[in-house]
């Protein structure tokens, strides 16, 4: 399985923060990302977002094709995400568009065994795969994009 972590790109401050849209910078953030995923997306890819507008912009600019899902919010957790995903178990790819902390924990899970206050930088895109060798399941960062470099 490969699970794709895209944090929201740079959204405007204020109140409700459902309802924050993203600046001009995270417009170009999100473009930037969208066009690097477009050229190495992995086969059969389910794109699960945040309701919140930010998030759906920031997947916007990739597809116009995503489920939002409820526990994938800004109250989002870990446990929320493994359940919404199936990580480690499905096949296929999903892309999560979302919030910290808890994009930041998920990635400290899977990389470290335990959670922690990892932070994904606004725009950035974390790419992991699972695969089993002799007998032991291994979860590899296969890449870390980040809006500033692509």
């Amino acid at each position: 399985m490969d699970l794709l972590l895209w944090r929201h790109a740079e959204a405007v401050d204020g109140t409700p923060d459902h309802t924050r849209e993203l600046t001009e910078r995270g417009q170009k953030q999100a473009r930037r990302v969208a066009a690097w995923l477009q050229e190495h997306r992995p086969k059969r890819l389910a794109i699960l977002c945040s309701p919140t507008v930010r998030t759906r912009q920031t997947a916007a600019a990739f597809s116009d094709e995503f489920e939002v899902v409820n526990a994938l919010g800004p109250d989002g957790n870990v446990a929320g995400l493994l359940s919404a995903t199936g990580w480690p178990d499905s096949s296929g790819a999903v892309l999560v568009v979302g919030h910290q902390p808890a994009l930041g924990r998920m990635a400290a899970l899977l990389l470290s065994g335990s959670e922690a206050d990892w932070t994904i930088k606004k725009g950035s895109l974390w790419w992991f795969t699972n695969r089993v060798r002799d007998g032991e399941t291994q979860t590899v960062l296969r890449a870390v994009i980040s809006p500033d470099f692509v």
